[in-house]
Protein backbone atom coordinates (compact mmCIF):
# COMPACT_ATOMS: atom_id res chain seq x y z
CA UNK A 1 0.00 0.00 0.00
CA UNK A 2 2.99 2.46 0.53
CA UNK A 3 4.11 1.65 -2.97
CA UNK A 4 0.71 2.85 -4.34
CA UNK A 5 0.64 6.23 -2.32
CA UNK A 6 4.25 6.74 -3.03
CA UNK A 7 3.10 6.34 -7.15
CA UNK A 8 0.08 8.62 -6.70
CA UNK A 9 1.66 11.27 -4.74
CA UNK A 10 4.32 10.99 -7.46
CA UNK A 11 1.52 11.20 -10.21
CA UNK A 12 0.21 13.99 -8.31
CA UNK A 13 3.40 15.96 -7.27
CA UNK A 14 4.13 15.68 -11.66
CA UNK A 15 0.82 16.59 -12.30
CA UNK A 16 0.96 19.50 -10.00
CA UNK A 17 4.12 20.76 -11.87
CA UNK A 18 2.94 20.10 -15.15
CA UNK A 19 -0.22 22.70 -14.14
CA UNK A 20 2.38 24.96 -12.85
CA UNK A 21 5.10 24.61 -16.23
CA UNK A 22 1.51 25.01 -18.20
CA UNK A 23 0.82 28.34 -16.40
CA UNK A 24 4.16 29.51 -17.04
CA UNK A 25 4.49 28.79 -20.51
CA UNK A 26 1.02 30.61 -21.40
CA UNK A 27 3.10 33.60 -19.81
CA UNK A 28 4.02 36.61 -22.48
CA UNK A 29 6.78 37.61 -21.25
CA UNK A 30 8.31 37.26 -17.29
CA UNK A 31 7.47 40.73 -16.48
CA UNK A 32 4.26 41.30 -18.65
CA UNK A 33 1.39 42.10 -16.45
CA UNK A 34 -1.19 39.81 -18.68
CA UNK A 35 -1.26 36.47 -17.66
CA UNK A 36 -2.41 34.61 -20.57
CA UNK A 37 -1.54 34.79 -23.96
CA UNK A 38 -5.15 34.38 -25.04
CA UNK A 39 -5.96 37.69 -22.85
CA UNK A 40 -8.43 40.49 -24.31
CA UNK A 41 -6.75 42.71 -26.92
CA UNK A 42 -7.29 46.72 -26.65
CA UNK A 43 -6.27 48.96 -29.67
CA UNK A 44 -3.89 51.16 -28.87
CA UNK A 45 -5.99 53.60 -31.22
CA UNK A 46 -9.23 54.60 -28.73
CA UNK A 47 -12.48 56.46 -30.03
CA UNK A 48 -13.44 58.88 -27.52
CA UNK A 49 -17.48 58.43 -27.53
CA UNK A 50 -19.01 61.70 -29.14
CA UNK A 51 -22.03 63.01 -27.18
CA UNK A 52 -25.51 62.34 -28.86
CA UNK A 53 -26.46 64.40 -30.99
CA UNK A 54 -29.95 64.91 -32.31
CA UNK A 55 -30.68 64.30 -36.12
CA UNK A 56 -32.02 68.07 -36.13
CA UNK A 57 -28.71 69.10 -34.78
CA UNK A 58 -26.48 67.00 -37.08
CA UNK A 59 -28.89 68.64 -40.52
CA UNK A 60 -28.55 71.85 -39.02
CA UNK A 61 -24.73 71.55 -38.61
CA UNK A 62 -24.09 69.84 -41.97
CA UNK A 63 -26.39 72.95 -43.65
CA UNK A 64 -23.95 75.45 -42.05
CA UNK A 65 -20.79 73.63 -43.59
CA UNK A 66 -22.65 73.26 -46.72
CA UNK A 67 -23.34 77.13 -47.04
CA UNK A 68 -19.78 77.50 -45.79
CA UNK A 69 -18.50 75.51 -48.57
CA UNK A 70 -20.46 76.81 -51.21
CA UNK A 71 -19.48 80.58 -50.11
CA UNK A 72 -15.96 79.50 -50.20
CA UNK A 73 -16.79 77.90 -53.93
CA UNK A 74 -18.08 81.42 -54.98
CA UNK A 75 -14.96 83.08 -53.87
CA UNK A 76 -12.73 80.89 -55.52
CA UNK A 77 -14.91 81.25 -58.87
CA UNK A 78 -14.36 85.27 -58.33
CA UNK A 79 -10.44 84.81 -58.10
CA UNK A 80 -11.12 83.32 -61.79
CA UNK A 81 -10.64 79.63 -60.63
CA UNK A 82 -12.63 76.97 -63.01
CA UNK A 83 -13.60 73.58 -62.38
CA UNK A 84 -12.26 72.44 -65.66
CA UNK A 85 -8.79 74.16 -64.46
CA UNK A 86 -8.78 72.47 -61.39
CA UNK A 87 -9.38 69.06 -63.23
CA UNK A 88 -6.41 69.44 -65.80
CA UNK A 89 -3.93 70.63 -62.71
CA UNK A 90 -5.22 67.05 -60.94
CA UNK A 91 -4.97 65.24 -64.66
CA UNK A 92 -1.15 66.74 -64.85
CA UNK A 93 -0.24 66.26 -61.12
CA UNK A 94 -1.37 62.37 -61.86
CA UNK A 95 0.76 62.14 -64.57
CA UNK A 96 3.93 64.27 -63.04
CA UNK A 97 3.42 61.36 -59.91
CA UNK A 98 3.78 58.20 -62.65
CA UNK A 99 6.72 59.42 -64.46
CA UNK A 100 8.59 60.41 -61.13
CA UNK A 101 7.32 56.62 -59.72
CA UNK A 102 8.92 55.13 -63.19
CA UNK A 103 11.93 57.21 -63.04
CA UNK A 104 12.15 56.35 -58.79
CA UNK A 105 12.21 53.02 -59.98
CA UNK A 106 14.82 53.46 -62.69
CA UNK A 107 16.78 54.80 -60.12
CA UNK A 108 16.78 51.92 -57.76
CA UNK A 109 17.29 49.53 -60.58
CA UNK A 110 20.52 51.64 -61.60
CA UNK A 111 21.42 52.01 -58.20
CA UNK A 112 21.21 48.00 -57.29
CA UNK A 113 23.30 47.13 -60.64
CA UNK A 114 26.14 49.24 -59.77
CA UNK A 115 26.16 48.22 -55.47
CA UNK A 116 25.63 51.86 -54.95
CA UNK A 117 22.53 53.76 -52.76
CA UNK A 118 20.12 56.18 -54.80
CA UNK A 119 21.20 58.63 -52.77
CA UNK A 120 24.91 58.39 -54.29
CA UNK A 121 23.00 58.34 -57.59
CA UNK A 122 21.02 61.27 -56.99
CA UNK A 123 24.85 63.72 -56.25
CA UNK A 124 26.33 61.55 -59.77
CA UNK A 125 22.77 62.47 -61.93
CA UNK A 126 22.68 66.32 -60.56
CA UNK A 127 19.35 65.80 -58.76
CA UNK A 128 18.22 67.01 -55.64
CA UNK A 129 17.03 64.96 -53.19
CA UNK A 130 13.95 67.11 -52.60
CA UNK A 131 12.96 66.28 -56.15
Amino acid sequence: MSTEQGVDSANSVSTGEEKHLKKEAQKRTPFSKFKKVNSHFKSPLQVPDSPKVSPEEEVAELQKKKEQLDSEIAQLEEEGCRVEELDQHIDKLHEYNDIKDIGQSLLGRIAALRGTTTRDLYAHFGLELDD
